[in-house]
């Protein structure tokens, strides 16, 4: 879809704040250097910021010899946002400020069964709750919500169109939200949650190709090609946790066999142990959490069962993130999401090692593989980054309408 001009405006002014929350305090000119922007360009957009009070001026800096250069920053107290992360077995929600620190933290355990899209939105509705009030914000201050749902979504309609795990089909979510949350809300899912909170704050930060493997109940790759956050066409790039890792192996939920998640998600981990030991003390059958937490003590402990679980497990994974890193050849490969951060170090060590055995050699020698350094829930933080960006364009919408009413100056073309 060709974008207009207004949408080029909303990424640039998108784009500026991005870099002051990374930078603060950062110069114009620092601004236009690492934008690529012109300077007239990053004026104009810095005065929309300071207009919006999402930026403020902190003084100035010497520029060797030459005039000194304003330096600007974000304005924490300047709004606030809502990430919310609804995952196969919880709701986490939380609030930042402006800067994107974390202000207050609610979660919601979502038991089986408990799954329909009603119950959910209850959770969703209750969290976010918690958290406004948990902060003494004021609603006028909440600037949206972020909401990540796992599967196939239609960001424009606020669809979930297609959630294997829950059986979802085409659930209008956000007009659910809508009857019990009256902030603006933006709806994605934790692949782009997740590549975009490492784009911003992680270990994708200053890089131009990455892959963030996200590793929860669910399974899929969030992509960032050419310094920008890939999403396809319909908006479905990732699904890399539903491609054929083992032809006519274990049944998927979405009705394919052998899909990569089926090896390497939170049940497919609990199925690993299953097989290799039947009656494991460290299998609670219906608590994924409790399992994959039982196994990483395990692993600490050297455990000779759950040392092999998490081998075989890493042998799996190593042979997909293979494939990822031949076909897109990134600078970096991020383990993300609580699966990742539970098992840790030794599941690192382990994939390592095994994507050394299936890797091309060069493109593997230009490719790192870390695990997620963001301390907080990464999916939030990147849902709270797709209510910055909405709230910058329903911002651009009302500037536009300015504009064309003729009661403001036309700015210059970004």
């Amino acid at each position: 879809m060709k974008r207009t001009s207004r949408d080029i405006r909303t990424a640039n002014r998108y784009e500026v704040l991005r870099q002051i929350i990374a930078r603060s305090p950062t110069s114009r000119q620092e601004l236009a250097a690492a934008t690529g922007l012109s300077l007239a360009t990053v004026a104009t957009l810095v005065g929309e910021l300071l207009d919006l009070r999402m930026i403020t001026e902190v003084g100035f800096e010497d520029s060797a010899g030459g005039r000194p250069r304003g330096l600007v920053a974000v304005n924490a107290t300047g709004g606030a946002l809502i990430g919310v992360d609804i995952a196969e077995t919880y709701v986490h929600v939380e609030l930042f400020d402006l800067a994107l620190n974390v202000l207050a933290r609610a979660e919601k355990d979502i038991r089986p069964g408990e799954s329909r899209p009603e119950q959910v939105v209850a959770h969703v509705a209750a969290a976010a709750g918690s958290v406004v009030a948990q902060a003494g914000v004021e609603a006028a201050r909440v600037l949206g919500v972020g909401v990540s749902v796992p599967g196939q979504v239609d960001r424009e309609t606020g669809i979930a169109e297609y959630a294997p795990n829950w059986d979802w089909h085409d659930v209008p979510l956000l007009d659910l939200l809508r009857e019990h949350i009256a902030y603006p809300l933006y709806l994605d899912n934790p692949l782009r949650a997740c590549a975009v909170a490492e784009l911003w704050f992680g270990a994708a930060r200053g890089r131009g190709d990455a892959v963030v493997v996200n590793l929860g109940t669910g399974v899929g790759a969030g992509l960032v090609l050419g310094g920008g956050l890939h999403r396809g066409v319909s908006n479905s790039a990732g699904e890399w946790g539903h491609t054929t890792l083992v032809l006519d192996g274990r049944l998927c939920h979405c009705g394919n066999h052998g899909c990569v998640e089926t090896y390497v998600g939170a049940p497919g981990i609990m199925r690993n142990l299953a097989d290799l030991s039947p009656g494991s003390a460290l299998l609670r059958p219906d608590d994924q959490t409790a399992t994959v937490e039982a196994l990483a003590r395990a692993v600490a402990d050297g455990d000779p069962v759950a040392v092999e679980v998490v081998r075989d497990t890493a042998r799996y994974l190593a042979a997909g993130i293979a494939d990822l890193v031949n076909l897109l050849n990134p600078e970096v490969v991020v383990l993300s999401s609580w699966v990742a951060a539970r098992l840790g170090e030794p599941l690192l060590d382990e994939v390592r090692e095994a994507v050394a055995r299936h890797a091309l050699r060069r493109p593997l020698a230009a490719t790192e593989i870390v695990l997620s350094p963001i301390p907080t829930d990464p999916v939030c933080l990147g849902a709270a980054t797709f209510a910055l960006e909405g709230a910058l364009s329903s911002v651009g919408q009302r500037s536009t309408r300015r504009e064309e009413s003729g009661r403001i100056r036309t700015a210059p073309s970004a």
